[in-house]
């Protein structure tokens, strides 16, 4: 997929190195069609990295995606420079009179918190009831997901015992959806959470639908019956070695952490990870930016 985004931009200069194709704007603008306008909440405090991750998976079709990156107001990140997020993300004042196609809510390294602790809750409820009218459809990721979970449905999430933390085999319960058109029976997906949803809690509420799961991660995917929310409680777009760095960086900083399952061969941190999600996560991103947003959105956008 042609992504549109800055020229400066430092995802850019790391997917064209991939072959990724990435439009100028020159380019884009003299091309006869209406993009897909697509709003990318970052919440995750290395925003550089989560940004190519998703641009990455957004890459693999013919359609033009515009992308524009949302930063909270009420948060000051400490892990980004400044002048990144004042050169590349924009607020929530600054486009919430525009209507978007699709929109992504990252996760968050904040669910040991309650959700009203989090310095930018009122704010983060403010955009998710925004997206139920400017927003075609929109895909919450990992605390993303359970933030949205508990905000349009009042869905708990509760601490585990330890750290859920590896890759895990998945199967998808509704196999004719188009969410996972081209899945294999069973796909593997990471993790990195300290807390769950429970598939009774979900199952209760006849607005929703369990999509997929796993025996040892538990719920993955859930959308709602209008096709306008989907909550995904792990991590498709992770880079190879996203759980290796973060296995090294506690086990430096003395933390207690478990050797991520099913990720190092033989469980030996000295061998580098097998990747075997790589194909299901473009599959999955790809899948819902055509099925959920690209087909079934307006043409004209102020429809939305």
């Amino acid at each position: 997929m042609p992504i549109k985004i800055p020229d400066s931009l430092p995802a850019r200069a790391t997917l064209e190195g991939e072959n990724i194709f990435v439009m100028t704007e020159y380019r884009a603008i003299h091309q006869d069609m209406r993009p897909l306008n697509l709003l990318l909440l970052n919440l995750m405090p290395t925003k550089i990295v989560t940004e190519t991750q998703l641009l990455r998976k957004l890459s693999n079709s013919p359609l033009q995606v515009q992308v524009e990156l949302l930063q909270m107001a009420s948060h000051t990140s400490h892990n980004t420079d400044a002048s990144h997020l004042s050169s590349f993300y924009t607020t929530f004042d600054q486009i919430k009179d525009q209507k978007f196609d699709g929109m992504i809510i990252t996760g968050a390294p904040v669910e040991n918190y309650d959700f009203t602790d989090v310095d930018y809750w009122p704010e983060l409820c403010r955009i998710m009831d925004w997206t139920t009218t400017h927003v075609h459809s929109t895909l919450h990721v990992c605390w993303g997901a359970q933030a949205g979970l508990f905000y349009h449905y009042g869905i708990p999430k509760y601490s585990l015992d330890k750290k859920l933390f590896g890759v895990f085999p998945h199967t998808a319960l509704k196999k004719q959806s188009p969410l996972f058109r081209g899945f294999d029976d069973v796909f593997y997906v990471p993790h990195s959470r300290h807390t769950e949803n429970r598939e009774e809690d979900i199952r209760r509420i006849p607005e929703l639908e369990l999509l997929a799961v796993s025996e040892e991660a538990g719920v993955f995917a859930v959308k709602s019956e209008d096709n306008r929310r989907f909550f995904i409680t792990g991590h498709p777009e992770y880079d190879p070695d996203t759980l290796s760095r973060e296995y090294f960086r506690d086990v430096e900083k003395g933390l207690p952490i478990d050797v991520p399952k099913h990720y190092f061969p033989g469980s030996d941190p000295a061998q580098a990870p097998v990747v075997r999600w790589r194909s299901a996560g473009q599959l999955f991103y790809t899948n819902w930016l055509n099925y959920y947003v690209y087909q079934t959105t307006p043409y004209d956008i102020t429809q939305i």
